[in-house]
């Protein structure tokens, strides 16, 4: 995300020194030697700017309120997102999956001036320009919490438009290697509040074999029963949370 609109070549050495230093700062990028990120079963490295690091602590302090046990040394001395996700996973702990999407949908509220949704429903009805501008608002400002994605194009109802956004290697998923927390704290609960309190559908389909992931939005989404997330297996041998005798992730059924 650049700061500043003034093309490089214009700028005097010195401002041009300051420029680059101010967008390192909030920027958000892949540490990896290949820019892309890593395969599956490694663990994405990335360098958080400070945009990315206010973020993750914003988010963090609100979910705190709902999350079971006391702060870590991490979160006291400054977040990171490690201790971002060890705060979805304490939330999780001991509540019901309704209570689990709940949870995340006041977080989702609080960070929001009243009134919000009511002006969003108004500035953007649920049309083809609406979904597409959403989509590439994603790209750049959900880069800290899910990686790099790309705008796509798919079809809505028989029509062909780009606003489809394609997570290449989801970095909640991954760093949490919860096929339950991907579901409850991030898929059902941002579906609904896209859907029902700002009115524009939104459906995300992760892909579990490549930590992928597409949201599609002006597409309405399925109901949980009939949704493939509900029989997806656990990530038995990455999560922390997992149930060793089920074959279906406990944090779905619950």
């Amino acid at each position: 995300m650049e700061l500043l609109s003034v093309p490089a070549a214009r700028l005097p050495a010195a401002g041009l020194r300051r420029r680059r230093a101010a967008a390192g700062r909030i920027r958000c990028g892949i540490a990896e030697p290949s820019g892309v990120p890593a395969p599956m079963g490694q663990k994405t490295k990335y360098k958080d700017g400070l945009f990315a690091k206010i973020f993750m602590g914003l988010f963090a302090r609100k979910m705190e309120k709902f999350a079971s046990g006391g702060p870590s040394a991490k979160e006291i001395n400054g977040w990171d997102y490690e201790s971002f996700v060890d705060v979805s996973r304490r939330v999780m702990m001991g509540k019901s999956r309704s209570q689990q999407q709940e949870a995340v949908r006041e977080v989702l509220l609080s960070m929001l001036p009243p009134g919000a949704p009511a002006q969003f429903r108004k500035l953007f009805p649920p049309t083809k320009w609406a979904a597409e501008f959403n989509a590439a608002l994603t790209v750049p400002f959900f880069y800290w919490l899910v990686g790099p994605s790309e705008v796509i194009e798919v079809e809505v109802n028989g029509e062909k438009q780009r606003s489809g956004v394609l997570i290449k290697k989801c970095r909640y998923l991954e760093n949490s290697g919860c096929v339950g927390m991907c579901v409850n704290m991030c898929k059902i609960p941002t579906q609904d509040f896209f859907t029902n309190e700002f009115g524009l559908p939104l459906t995300m389909n992760p892909n579990f074999e490549d930590m992928s992931c597409e949201m599609v939005y002006g597409q309405v989404p399925p109901s949980l029963s009939e949704d493939p997330v509900a029989k997806q297996p656990c990530y038995s041998s990455l999560c922390s949370v997992a149930n060793p005798n089920s074959k279906v992730c406990p944090k779905l059924v619950t």
